[in-house]
């Protein structure tokens, strides 16, 4: 797979990998240098070295140690610095892929994905990725290292230590194949969890309010137990194959010391020096043998869990492989024949045809279920699977690039998500905008009296806690205007308001010149009915009557039958 997501990883990143990656070298150098210390003060002890004094191995070794300090220092600064630049350019890249998504392509998506991808996998990647970077780089110099200086000292010795390594070399290949798996499996587990949390506490009103905490917390400890569990069966393949190396490489180093210990009784050209270090080398030698192969599992683990938030990335909408356009509204939006079920057997719409005109105002009425938001949505490119076309100016509405589609078609819909901020960062949406534009919305939408008693620095609380379902929706329509786009689809917004200001927040959106209005509305108030270019009237799936308000009335059908029973 061409993962860019794994380039986000290295871009400005190099210079620091590479210091640090040659620190950590350094160090290890180091490690082999103490290894011939070693043997040079037991051959001085035992009278095996002539050359050398322990005074003279003394100084060296405190300027090796100065040294050393030093480079542990860069690599750490160095290593950490990568690490952090690393992850948080991938956790930037995950959004600013995720941000081009359709509304369409991620409303069929788990958001808990994206939870799970951006939290538990990113500590895992980035212990089993990039640390593991350094770790194996580290592992394979001092295996190559150890190698080079034991043939120095014996080439004998080394072929029998050799033949020893073969024991945890096969103990680590058999244990260490299951840790991919087992590493998805978590990964999945934890996904799945994270998204019952997450439905618990956005529906936790409901729980109360129907008595239901005792068996949702049956479900909820159900899933836990599942991720507890294959977090404890991943934990004990660890342990089991550290275990085993461990072991095996405790048996390997005897081995390769009571042979020495042989030969060197036997006068073979091995002196107790060379013995210690033989047994000190074999750290090296063992080391990298029995943590490779669960490092490198651990790696192609991580990189798996890359790979399954880049797939999850790269799902899109119906024809998101054909070349995308900008949206053109100069003159209409036309449906033809539109048909969309949510469960492939009833329809939501059926056959419905309409042109939508630039520059007027529409109303959508009918009976609970039939269709009016849905029609909003896939004007909105919120659904795919419909049958017909819905075409801006021609253009087929999935051919069109989203965020072209959403600078041209603002929405305020019933159910308003309001962040943790401020009243005018909810409004400008953390954007810019001059204050006489800001003023002229939150007067238009009714939120100067919430202003003036609160102010415009007032944190609304997580999604908006701190204000009414009526303030919140006051929000989400300056929000909206803000934007001026050019069509503006409005879906109950005003459901939440008294009969007042609810009137004089839609004469404010009607009375707008140069923007198309499609408003789904249960409020059939004749004065602000009257104010509609076209009323459109669905009934199961269909658009059986349109016209002024007026005309509808006279012609005594399903709009009057409404509008009757509302009064």
């Amino acid at each position: 797979m061409n993962n860019k997501l794994k380039k986000s990883f290295w871009e400005g990143n190099k210079k620091l990998f590479f210091v640090a990656f040659i620190a950590g070298l350094a160090i290890n150098s180091i490690n082999l240098y103490l290894s011939y210390v070693l043997q040079v003060v037991t051959d001085i002890a035992a009278g095996e070295e002539k050359s050398k004094s322990l005074t003279q191995v003394l100084i060296q070794c405190v300027c090796v140690f100065a040294v050393m300090e030093v480079i542990v220092i860069v690599f750490a600064k160095t290593q950490n610095a990568f690490k952090a630049r690393a992850m948080k350019q991938y956790r930037d890249a995950v959004y600013k892929r995720l941000a081009k998504k359709g509304i369409g392509a991620f409303r069929k998506e788990n958001t808990s994905t994206y939870v799970s991808g951006m939290t538990n996998d990113a500590g895992i990647i980035e212990e089993n990725y990039l640390s593991s970077l350094f770790t194996i780089g580290g592992q394979i110099f001092l295996f190559i290292g150890s190698l080079i200086l034991m043939l120095w000292y014996s080439p004998l010795l080394t072929l029998i230590a050799i033949g020893f390594s073969l024991l945890p070399v096969i103990a680590s290949v058999a244990t260490g194949k299951k840790l991919v798996k087992l590493e998805q499996k978590v990964s999945e587990k934890n996904e799945k969890f994270l998204a019952m949390i997450s439905e618990i506490l956005t529906g936790f009103s409901v729980v109360k309010s129907f008595n239901a905490e005792e068996r949702i917390g049956k479900l909820l400890a159900s899933a836990n137990t599942k991720l507890e569990a294959a977090k404890k069966q991943r934990n004990v393949n660890k342990d089991y194959t550290s275990a085993i190396g461990a072991f095996s490489g405790a048996a390997t180093q005897l081995g390769v010391f009571i042979t020495g210990a042989f030969l060197c009784l036997k006068g073979m050209g091995i002196t107790p020096g060379m013995l210690f270090v033989f047994t000190n080398l074999m750290n090296f030698i063992i080391g990298p043998i029995a943590q490779l192969p669960a490092l490198l599992a651990k790696k192609k683990a991580a990189i798996a869990l890359v790979e399954k938030m880049e797939k999850a990335l790269a799902e899109e909408d119906d024809g998101a492989k054909e070349e995308k356009t900008d949206c053109a509204f100069d003159h209409s939006v036309q449906l033809k024949d539109v048909e969309f079920s949510y469960d492939g057997t009833k329809k939501v719409l059926d056959h419905v045809s309409y042109e939508f005109e630039k520059g007027k105002s529409y109303a959508i009425v009918g009976a609970s279920g039939c269709g009016k938001s849905t029609l909003l949505q896939l004007l909105l490119a919120g659904m795919n699977g419909y049958q017909g076309s819905i075409t801006y100016d021609g253009s087929d509405v999935k051919n069109i690039r989203p965020e072209s589609l959403y600078n041209t078609v603002s929405t305020i819909q019933q159910n308003v998500f309001v962040f943790n901020a401020s009243i005018r960062d909810n409004v400008t949406m953390f954007n810019e905008f001059p204050k006489e534009e800001v003023d002229r919305v939150i007067e238009m939408a009714g939120l100067r009296e919430l202003i003036a008693e609160k102010g415009e620095d007032y944190l609304c609380g997580e999604n908006g806690s701190g204000l009414s379902g009526g303030e919140k929706q006051r929000i989400s329509i300056a929000r909206a205007l803000l934007r001026n786009a050019k069509m503006l689809l409005i879906d109950e917004a005003t459901a939440a308001l008294d009969a007042e200001t609810s009137n004089r927040v839609l004469g404010a959106i009607l009375a707008l010149k140069n923007m198309t209005r499609i408003v789904v509305t249960h409020d059939l108030d004749a004065g602000t009915l009257r104010q509609y270019d076209s009323i459109l009237t669905l009934k199961g799936g269909k658009i059986i009557e349109d016209g002024s308000f007026d005309a509808l009335m006279q012609k005594k059908g399903y709009f009057y039958s409404l509008y009757t029973v509302a009064q």
